[in-house]
């Protein structure tokens, strides 16, 4: 019968005390900021005397405080720790490998949109489809329109109300005989955008073109991207556009979280 020394023994305890630590912090949700020893004690599966013992523990790191109604939040070391997490991320270095698979199951190029400033957008990287035909941005690093195409609709959509006004009483620039250049219809299709959390172009900035384009989130919930899917309109249907969306949307997510970011939803599920 194998025996385990004490400094093992000692080493599993650790780990185990660690994993529940960690299970405490994750317990917090933007939903649930503020939690007591007995609620975490239930969403955990601790026992409240272990709860206690390990938010002391956490408390004299200033990973957690603790509140006037001695409910316990999350402390500010958490967000130096996220301050320099958030420095060194490298979006397009985050986003490639995920652009690739996108490329490879759908065979149209995919393109990194990033906000340039409050009123223009701009390619920071592509994936080229291997077709003969294919769309190849050739306009990488320079400011484009962000109400042109898909994927400035899609950064617009999910700007501050204040910040879409700001843009929609301007005159807005043609690209194309199919650029949106009216601010009502630009208003609404906005809208749209932001309701079922995808944009689509046709031949919106280039003639012959047509793109599908969904949202990247950080860490806090902020669009700080779009992932496109493009090609020539003569493949990529309004059809389709809609089917690709889905796909398009998996790879997307796939980045968001990579930036740290968690759905509501998923948010809400593990509360």
């Amino acid at each position: 019968m194998n025996r385990s020394s004490p400094a093992e023994a000692q080493d599993r305890s650790a780990v185990q005390s660690f994993d529940r630590a960690i299970a405490i912090l994750n317990a917090f949700t933007p939903e649930c900021p503020s939690l007591s020893v007995s609620q975490l004690a239930r969403i955990t599966g601790l026992s409240r005397s272990t709860t206690h013992r390990l938010l002391t523990s956490l408390q004299h790191h200033e990973l957690v405080v603790q509140l006037g109604n001695r409910d316990y939040t999350l402390g500010p070391h958490i967000l130096r720790l996220a301050h320099v997490a958030w420095s060194r991320v490298n979006i397009p270095a985050i986003a490639r490998p995920i652009m690739e698979w996108l490329r490879d199951e759908c065979n149209e190029t995919v393109g990194l949109h990033l906000p340039h400033g409050d009123f223009a957008r701009t390619v920071v990287d592509q994936v080229e489809s291997r077709q003969p035909l294919r769309r190849t941005y050739t306009d990488m690093g320079q400011a484009i329109p962000i109400h042109q195409g898909a994927p400035g609709k899609v950064l617009l959509a999910f700007r501050p109300l204040e910040l879409q006004e700001r843009i929609l009483v301007r005159q807005l620039e043609e690209a194309t005989p199919y650029t949106i250049t009216d601010g009502e219809e630009l208003r609404a299709e906005l809208r749209r955008v932001a309701e079922c959390g995808f944009a689509i172009s046709l031949e919106e900035r280039v003639v012959g073109i047509a793109t599908v384009a969904v949202p990247i989130h950080n860490h806090t919930g902020e669009v700080v991207g779009a992932l496109g899917v493009t090609g020539p309109k003569t493949r990529l249907t309004p059809e389709r556009l809609l089917n690709l969306a889905p796909l398009t949307r998996q790879a997307a997510d796939r980045i968001s979280s990579s930036l740290g970011y968690i759905p509501r939803e998923s948010a809400a599920q593990s509360s």
